[in-house]
């Protein structure tokens, strides 16, 4: 055939079809050709750009929309359906279904969730600081709405068969409830998050909203409550973790339903749970767990003290000196670049006052200075929550008063004024700063003593031949607690030895 003959042929062929088919056809096309893995050929890169930009593309019409989600599902490995009418869109697995409703112009009616076995539930905004699904959709967010699906799917990442993951889900959700009913002991109509967050027996939380998890606020720094303080209307997010359930290798029995019945029933605020049996539980191939963004440097007695907990051990860690792995977070924090973990002499600038620099002794391989990075804690009881919670919040607690000596300037830029000092770990959640004496050529030292997150006990020691440095003990505990940095409060520390030495 000739090319004209050919394309008379595909012409007559498709005459009689809407130009909707046809449209259709090609985005078909587009969406095989994007789907095919990209490898090291040549046209690799070619599809590589392709998906960049049809992720990109703002989407305006009701093919364009359409044929996004399709692809965009698909790469979650979630098998999709268009309704005979083209105006909804199905995204499946063998545990649940989103349906997306689209006007004929592509804005986005209705958004319905359905897990295994449950009726559709229509996404709504329930809380007003989550952004829910319906909304990603709505806004064009395909990246966002892609995690929400990612989280769905790997809610069920549970061996066995559907009915076992199902299972997996119920008892997410029986967790879920009796962690919200813990939320509300001792809750007040004035609480505000900050309190909450510092003081709640769960932290401040936020219930799982379709697939994205329910997470946990738990700990938030003095800097971070005058940011959101000094910038109304933002919110500044502390340190947090996720609840999920995840598959393991082994049985463990989890309850199916919420083992909380009266949460003013126990003893000391504490609530009374029923007891784990046959009826109430099941043996299953899971774990609850606590997973956080980043990986939290962790004392091994601290890990330890977890463990005996929730009578369950954490795998996969790696034992390094405590202190290492706080500059080392800390720097992958602070820093846009990667310097080295081998740095040990950071310069810290305040205002009204010379430089600091801190020579961070990061201790040896004794066991009591040893920890690892915790990505994850595992537990198969509610009740086991809120002490984790407690440890967790007394390890970032001390973690701040850490890293508040690492800055992203190892090296001196300037022949200034500076003051020197050292940092030097002791047992559990205490350590030393060492500093030459203002007047004398002494060595002074305060040691700081981390008792809990809430309590802090400090000591300063002078040669007893010294002239005093006008702060008293608690004068230095209470500038702790105020700032939870170092450098903050050895500037107090040398302003008042300042007043000494100048009314002498």
């Amino acid at each position: 055939f000739s090319t004209n003959a050919l394309m008379e042929q595909l012409r007559l062929k498709y005459q009689q079809r809407p130009w909707t088919e046809t449209l259709k056809l090609v985005y078909f096309c587009t969406d095989n050709a994007l789907r095919k893995p990209v490898s090291d050929a040549p046209d690799g890169l070619l599809l590589s750009c392709m998906e960049k930009i049809e992720r990109t593309i703002n989407a305006k019409s009701i093919f364009s929309v359409m044929n996004t989600l399709e692809v965009l599902s698909r790469q979650k490995g979630l098998t999709v359906h268009v309704s005979p009418s083209g105006t909804a869109c199905y995204i499946t697995s063998m545990m649940f279904y989103v349906e997306i409703q689209l006007e004929k112009n592509g804005d986005v009616m209705d958004v319905k969730l359905a897990h295994f076995e449950e009726a559709p539930v229509l996404f709504s905004i329930s809380f007003s600081s989550v952004i829910v699904i319906i909304s990603f959709v709505r806004m064009k967010n395909y990246d966002a709405f892609g995690k929400i699906l990612e989280d769905l799917s790997n809610m069920y990442q549970i061996p066995g068969n559907s009915e076992m993951k199902a299972k997996g889900y119920l008892a997410l959700q029986a967790l879920e409830k009796d962690l919200y009913s813990m939320s509300l002991l001792d809750r007040t109509q004035d609480l505000n998050r900050v309190t909450e967050v510092l003081n709640g027996k769960v932290g401040h939380l936020v219930p799982r909203i379709g697939g994205t998890p329910m997470n946990i606020e738990f700990y938030i720094s003095p800097y971070q409550v005058l940011e959101a303080e000094l910038h109304h209307g933002s919110q500044v997010c502390g340190t947090k973790t996720v609840v999920t359930v995840e598959g393991t290798d082994t049985l463990h029995k989890l309850p199916l339903s919420p083992l909380i019945v009266d949460p003013q029933a126990g003893e000391d605020s504490n609530p009374a749970f029923l007891q784990l049996t046959d009826e109430l539980s099941m043996d299953l191939p899971a774990l609850f767990v606590l997973k956080f963004h980043q990986p939290v440097p962790m004392s091994s007695s601290s890990i330890e003290e977890i463990q005996r907990l929730t009578g369950i051990q954490i795998s996969g860690l790696k034992l390094a000196p405590l202190y290492e792995l706080i500059v080392q977070s800390t720097l992958k924090e602070k820093c846009s670049e990667d310097l080295s973990t081998n740095k040990s002499c950071f310069f810290v600038s305040l205002p009204d006052c010379p430089k600091h620099c801190y020579f961070i002794n990061k201790g040896s391989e004794k066991s009591d200075l040893t920890g690892a990075l915790v990505s994850k804690i595992p537990f198969s009881h509610p009740k086991c929550v809120p002490g984790v919670i407690e440890i967790l919040r007394h390890q970032v607690a001390y973690n701040t008063l850490i890293s508040s000596c690492v800055s992203e300037k190892h090296i001196n830029e300037d022949d200034s004024e500076l003051l020197y000092f050292e940092v030097v770990p002791h047992r559990n959640t205490s350590f030393s700063v060492f500093f030459l004496h203002p007047v004398k050529e002494n060595l002074a030292c305060v040691v700081i003593d981390l008792i809990t997150s809430r309590e802090v006990q400090c000591h300063l020691h002078l040669n007893p031949q010294d002239p005093t440095l006008n702060s008293s003990d608690d004068f230095i505990a209470r500038a702790v607690k105020r700032c939870m940095s170092v450098p903050v409060v050895m500037r107090a520390v040398f302003r008042n030895a300042a007043k000494v030495k100048a009314d002498s």
